[in-house]
Parts: C-alpha cells; structure tokens; sequence
C-alpha cells in the first residue's frame, strides 16, 4: 500500500489521517508516503507525524512485530508536486511519481494499493511516464475537494487511461466524520476527549488538530483496506460501498458557458474561447470561480482553454481576467446538479473499472451521496481505531509463564 498525501496543505485533517495511518500500519505492508499537496504542505509535514511515533514506537511495536520502524518510514517518504499541473494534465517527474513506478514494478503478484488523499498529480505523471504500472494499481482517490485542485491531472487520467481500477469517492467519504451514532461517546469531539487524547505522543498530537474534532476523511481509505474487501468495492464495508461508474460526466464549450448550461456535480468542464484580434504575443488569462483562479491556457489554434470542475449542486458564476482585450472581464455561468439515482445502472463501458459513489438517496446524508455505506459502520472502526491508540500509551502485558 502507498498513500499520496496533502498533509500540510489547505486541508489540515491530514494529520489526523496520518496519525491513524501510522498506528493501524502494522496491518498492510506499507511502501510509501509521497506528500501531493496543493498548497503549502511538504514531505517535513509526514517527517512531523512519524516523528511523533518514534516516540510511541516502542509501545506500539510490544503490541505487534509488523509495525515499520520509524527509520523505514523515513526512507519511503518522498516529495511529490507541489503545483498543479497545466493544461495538458502532466508535467515532470517527482520523487513521489518515481517512487509509485517503482513500488509498482516490484515483482509482487498482489495489486499495489494507491490512497490518494490529495492532488492527483503524481499519479497521472507515473502513468505518463510508465503507462505499463497501470494494471498493477488498484488506487482509491479522495476526489471532490481535490479533483477540484487537480481537475487537469484527473482528466488526463480519465482521457488517456480509462481502464485504469480506481474508485472516484467524492462524497461517501464523509461518512467518516457525519452521521452514524454520535451518541455515548462517539461524537466527534467527545470520541477524541474520552478515546484519544492523552494516549501517548500521537494522541497529544491527533488532539491538537482541528480543535479536539474528528474529521479525518481520508482515514476512510484506510478503513478501505483494513475493513472491506478491496477486490470488491460493491461489498459493503469500513471504506464504504461503491457502484460501477457510468460516463464520467464532461462538457466541452467553444464559448463562455451560460446558467443555461447544466453538467454534473464533479463532473469536468472545458471551455475554449476565441482571443480575437489584438491579442499579446503572450497571451495569459485566469478564471475565477469562488476561491479559485484557474489558469488558462492558449494553444496554437488563436483559443484559451479552460478546465473547472464542480463540488456543489448549485449556480456557479465566472470571470476572466486576461491581458487579451477579448477575454478580460467576460462572465459565465454554470448549472451543477446531483446525478439521479439510476445514473448507476448506466455501468460506463469506456471506464470498465472505475467505482464511484452510489447516488441512491437512502445511502445518502442530505447532499452527500454514498456516506451511510460508511456511517454505518462507525462504531466498529472508531473502536479500532480507539483500541490502537491505547497501544501508544503502554507496552503490550508480558504473556503469562503459567
């Protein structure tokens, strides 16, 4: 198993994740740590958190052999991206990409494990660079949030890998930390209060994220492997359950979009607009949507290509701004709607292994598609995870000579 991470970045319940990650490991055999964020995370960030199970090491490994030492632990962890990508999806290679092509071509016969919390930037460069790694990868990707950072990199995937084996979660994920029994000690913050905080040094550290709060998302990927079956994301289990993806939804424009055009939440958008006449000898244009910037990109056909990808069913609004007098300060819209509950029993045949949330509304917490296949199982993986924490703060008992 390898985990992409964008600890450090915009998102801080990484840490959390890692801190489960870290004392749940002695159950998988664990490659790699690449830090993928967007954002200013880095791989010191990883080094943060292992430096904190050092300190729980010898209590964690009484309890069982096969946790890695925090030396191993240093030397699987790589830098990876640390920008996103432009428009054509790809760009060099990292530490982390080399290191995934790597793992991968290792003559295991089992699948490699891929866990991409973050950017899928490096993903899509070790398939680039090493399209042969592909059927070796069985890769679980913590998408919404992150698919919208990393909308070129996904799409390059998509375009130019369709077979790749990899579940798209873009919401049952928060089955982690929303619904299920909050009730008795298993709230989010009551959980780490009564079950986390002052078990060892990872514990301290786990607490002092987020404000004492789970979120901890990405942990769900984890439970993926340690809880379900992971040859079969239909089987209901710790990391949820998924259902075949249909077409993954995309709408290509060769002008600025309209309120009057509708594509799917999490679905992509391409836009390629005209630079007119007049335009610089270097063209440069950045859509803004909400909180993003999204660089466009000119191309030699005299257009400015866009990608935007929606988290939200809602009305979204854009504007450019360019230093081509034809684009600076054009607007647009967007509709984005939630797929309907028979989008499933579309399988896609272009994507034949790709798994995705299932849009029927009773696996669904308000707009969250899929979150009751993981909720439901809170106090079981909570309870696991609880269990481990205490081996941080004391050595396994001695076995009785009787």
């Amino acid at each position: 198993m390898l985990v992409s991470t964008d600890i450090g970045g915009t998102d801080p319940d990484d840490f959390q994740s890692m801190v489960h990650l870290l004392v749940s490991a002695d159950a998988f055999d664990l490659e790699g740590l690449v830090s993928s964020p967007f954002g200013p995370g880095r791989k010191a960030d990883i080094l943060a958190v292992i430096d904190e199970y050092e300190k729980d090491f010898a209590n964690l490994s009484s309890w069982s052999a096969h946790y890695p030492t925090p030396t191993a632990l240093r030397a699987m962890t790589f830098q990876g991206a640390t920008d996103i990508v432009g428009y054509s999806g790809v760009g060099a290679a990292t530490e982390g990409s080399e290191w995934i092509i790597r793992c991968a071509r290792r003559p295991d016969p089992r699948p490699l494990h891929l866990l991409v919390w973050g950017g899928i930037e490096d993903l899509a460069q070790a398939l680039h660079d090493a399209p042969d790694i592909l059927p070796k990868l069985r890769v679980y990707f913590i998408g919404a949030p992150n698919k919208k950072w990393s909308v070129n990199a996904y799409q390059y995937v998509a375009a130019h890998h369709p077979t790749l084996w990899m579940i798209e979660a873009n919401s049952t994920y928060r089955g982690w930390f929303v619904g299920g029994n909050q009730d008795d000690g298993w709230g989010n913050s009551d959980f780490v209060t009564q079950k986390i905080a002052g078990r060892g040094a990872l514990g301290a550290y786990f607490a002092s994220h987020l404000g004492g709060t789970i979120k901890m998302g990405d942990s769900r990927s984890v439970g993926w492997v340690m809880g379900s079956d992971p040859a079969r994301p239909a089987t209901p289990g710790w990391g949820g359950r998924f259902v075949r993806a249909w077409d993954r939804p995309f709408l290509a424009l060769d002008r600025m979009s309209s309120e009057a055009d509708r594509l799917e939440i999490f679905g992509v958008l391409e836009m390629s607009l005209p630079l007119g006449n007049g335009a610089p000898a270097s063209p440069r244009a950045t859509l803004v949507v909400e909180n993003q910037e999204l660089e466009g990109a000119a191309d030699a056909k005299g257009r400015m290509r866009f990608r935007f990808c929606p988290r939200d069913a809602k009305l979204f609004r854009f504007t450019v701004r360019s230093n081509v007098p034809a684009l600076d300060g054009q607007q647009g819209a967007l509709t984005a709607y939630r797929p309907t509950p028979d989008a499933a029993q579309r399988p896609s045949s272009r994507w034949p292994h790709w798994w995705t949330d299932d849009p029927d509304p009773q696996f669904a917490d308000g707009a969250h598609d899929g979150t009751r296949t993981v909720n439901r199982w809170r106090e079981a993986f909570l309870g696991d995870f609880a269990l481990r924490m205490e081996r941080c703060a004391h050595r396994a008992p001695a076995p009785s000579s009787a």
